[in-house]
């Protein structure tokens, strides 16, 4: 008790005060702390007043802004290369938050035909519903996008780094220019590559926005969301964060923080698996197509190549196998080792078929109209080792395989009585 205090009697009263005492640290942690507090004490009256109405001159309340949760907003920042991010609750939150920040009543979207479908539905529903036109085109088609954008009047031009789940890619540089020429905000989604990966900022971008869900925390074991761009246009994306309460909690953030020390060596062996499983898929039987930006088959190569880390394409693969529907299901039932999960991006592989999970918003014919073709398998590679992951894929593909025929096989005739 300090001796300027009043000598306090109460158990209660000693109790708070006891149990609420931060000791005095002078050496600095090697860790970011979890701030984990609802509020922060002000020497004064002023001081509260003016951290309470800028998160950016300190601390008052945990909804506002948090220690550990400033750190990963700014950690992701320098990653991403922008002049400053924010973390959120989650990823669709930080995508809400982006968004939110730049679309007005009247305001007109052009987003990928193929595209998450957490995002479309967000897109078409909310914005939507509060009289935002959304109109979709094939992002990969600059031609498209020119003639998209010189239509009407667009506000934001979305895209995503790698398109979920069809691996296309996004010309960033490309986009960037025609979307600045037509006076669009250029906003990129760029969770499957990560910033280690690609930095869309770097090449044009004006907000980028990930899922920290994924590769940046990595394990499994944590929901958030990072927006990253200028100083400007983040202090707009953090007064939508504040007023609609996709705060991150200070755990999330340090588990968050946690992920990026390892990210670039995960993504490293993420990418190096994904592209001997992406290799090897090719050659099996019944499988019609594979889809890596690693590999030399796929569409968008060169762009990879120009747009990537050197030699590291991501851990994100899909492969369209024989049978449709049927064969896609028979497949992930027969996996032994990856994760029965909506998810990507953690350690664990995870296969997932989209038109029964995380496109299942879509019709037929919109299934078609994004690529997303019925026996289309969306997979995360994880930090499994590849031998293992070969078998594995190998004996379910044999076991698909063997459905398909028992499914084609004519049925005996029986004979009359």
């Amino acid at each position: 008790m300090s001796d300027l205090e009043p000598r306090l009697r109460g158990f209660s009263t000693r109790a708070i005060r006891a149990a609420s005492r931060v000791p005095r640290i002078d050496q600095q942690p090697t860790s970011v702390p979890i701030y984990q507090t609802a509020t922060f004490a002000s020497s004064d009256a002023d001081e509260l007043g003016r951290v309470a109405a800028d998160p950016r001159a300190g601390y008052a309340y945990s909804r506002i802004s948090n220690p550990t949760t400033t750190a990963l907003g700014d950690a992701y920042a320098e990653l991403a290369g922008g002049e400053a991010g924010v973390a959120l609750a989650s990823g669709m939150g930080a995508i809400h938050a982006a968004l939110a920040s730049l679309l007005e009543t009247g305001d007109r979207v052009v987003a990928p035909i193929a595209i998450y479908g957490s995002t479309r539905a967000q897109l078409l529903r909310i914005f939507g519903g509060f009289g935002v036109r959304v109109d979709s085109v094939d992002t990969t088609d600059l031609d498209a996008v020119g003639a998209a954008l010189a239509e009407a009047p667009t506000r934001v031009l979305y895209a995503e780094t790698i398109a979920n789940p069809t691996t296309y890619l996004a010309d960033h540089a490309a986009l960037a220019e025609l979307a600045h020429r037509h006076g669009a905000t250029y906003v990129v989604d760029n969770t499957f590559a990560s910033p280690y990966v690609c930095r869309p900022l770097e090449l044009g971008a004006d907000l980028v926005v990930e899922s920290a869900t994924k590769f940046l925390g990595g394990h499994s074991d944590v929901i958030a969301g990072v927006v990253a761009g200028s100083a400007a246009r983040i202090a707009d994306v953090t007064r939508v964060q504040i007023d609609t309460g996709a705060t991150l909690g200070p755990l999330e953030a340090f588990l968050v923080l946690r992920g990026i020390l390892t990210l670039a060596i995960r993504v490293e062996r993420h990418a190096r698996t994904a592209a001997g499983l992406a290799s090897w898929l090719e050659a099996q039987p019944g499988v019609r197509s594979v889809l890596y930006p690693g590999l030399s088959s796929h569409p968008q190569h060169d762009l990879a190549v120009r747009q990537f880390r050197p030699g590291v394409s991501g851990g994100m693969l899909a492969f369209e196998i024989d049978g449709g529907r049927a064969a896609g299901r028979a497949v992930i039932d027969a996996l032994q080792l990856p994760e029965l999960t909506a998810s990507l991006g953690s350690v664990h592989t995870m296969v997932v078929h989209p038109p029964s999970t995380s496109h299942r918003q879509l019709s037929e014919a919109d299934l078609e109209r994004t690529g997303i073709t019925p026996g289309l398998l969306r997979v995360s590679v994880g930090l499994e080792d590849l031998e293992d992951l070969q078998a594995d894929f190998g004996e379910a593909l044999m076991v698909a395989r063997r459905s398909a025929d028992a499914a084609r096989a004519p049925v005996p005739a029986v004979a009359a009585n």
